[in-house]
């Protein structure tokens, strides 16, 4: 087994066809099933159930693909981890984060670190928290900023630094307010005014939501599905209110913010990465701007506290 083998088996595996797979890797075909029987033998399973038109995995084939995901990656990072010994001039960082947190921490850690190391390919992967932790599991990302207070760290290879604790606040336009005086709002009062729910792939729909049901109440939404940049422009437009994490509030002019109480709502954030595998020198300069940015924050915005131990 080598990994060319495991380099053509991945790639048929995601595009489902082997002439597609040979020609996305430069091979012809039939050196591609050879590579690919080669394999089979070595292992002594069938790895892809084959059919005209359909190529589909086996139970082997299934096993296998994580496992090779993380092998390939783990050869792309000792190859960068040798261009890096010149001195961070090249290389590549590969991050996960949650919508929420690219509009804000996300977008000032990389300015910064693009300033730095102009050299270093940045590569950005937005999801929610528990797809993040699956794909650094699988050697798919350096590190992934999480929500931690929605999804732990199950895995065993994974752990998380504690990053800054913020709390959920309730958005409003500064130019057409509707909160204009108020400091604070209770859910039940908030229920009633005309509200901007996000898409449900967002955690943060997901805890409001349910903050809503644990007292019987039902938000008047007057637009479903927004994502992140869109549901901040439609409230500074005035379209209605949000509930959204208080680091989007950094640099926001257009926004005001008023706390939410009873309850009062915060979510944990954490920087995962893999112990299994030593970060990159790219990777490792990315997570120490990323704490470093992550304590400014706090220190700029005083619904955001910071987790990091000093010292």
């Amino acid at each position: 087994m080598n990994l060319e083998q495991l380099r053509g088996f991945t790639t048929i595996a995601e595009v489902g066809h082997f002439t597609r797979a040979a020609e996305e890797l430069h091979l012809a075909q039939p050196s591609l099933s050879r590579q690919i029987a080669s394999l089979e033998q070595d292992l002594g399973s069938e790895l892809f159930h084959r059919a005209r038109g359909n190529i589909s995995l086996t139970a082997a084939g299934e096993a296998l693909l994580p496992l090779a995901r993380r092998m390939l990656a783990d050869e792309e990072n000792v190859r960068l981890e040798m261009a890096e010994l010149a001195g961070l001039r090249k290389g590549r960082v590969r991050l996960g984060a949650p919508p929420t947190l690219c509009v804000s921490l996300v977008a000032e850690v990389f300015g910064v670190f693009h300033r730095r190391y102009p050299g270093i390919e940045l590569h950005l992967s937005e999801a929610g928290s528990k797809n993040l932790l699956d794909e650094l599991d699988g050697g798919q990302l350096d590190l992934a900023l999480i929500v931690t207070s929605e999804h732990a760290v199950a895995q065993k290879n994974l752990e998380s630094l504690p990053l800054l604790t913020e709390e959920l606040v309730v958005i409003d336009s500064s130019n057409n307010p509707r909160l204009l005086g108020k400091e604070s709002i209770d859910l039940k009062s908030l229920s009633q005014l005309p509200q901007i729910v996000f898409s449900q792939s967002y955690d943060l729909r997901a805890s409001t939501m349910d903050a809503y049901r644990s007292r019987n109440l039902v938000p008047n939404v007057v637009l479903e599905g927004g994502e992140m940049d869109a549901v901040l422009r439609f409230v500074e437009v005035g379209l209605g209110v949000a509930i959204v994490p208080a680091t989007v509030l950094v640099d926001r002019p257009g926004l005001t913010a008023v706390a939410l109480q009873n309850p009062r709502l915060t979510r944990t954030i954490g920087l995962a990465h893999r112990k299994d595998v030593s970060l990159t020198r790219a990777a490792a300069a990315m997570q120490e701007i990323i704490l470093h940015t992550a304590s400014q924050l706090a220190s700029r915005q005083s619904r955001i506290t910071s987790l990091q131990v000093s010292g």
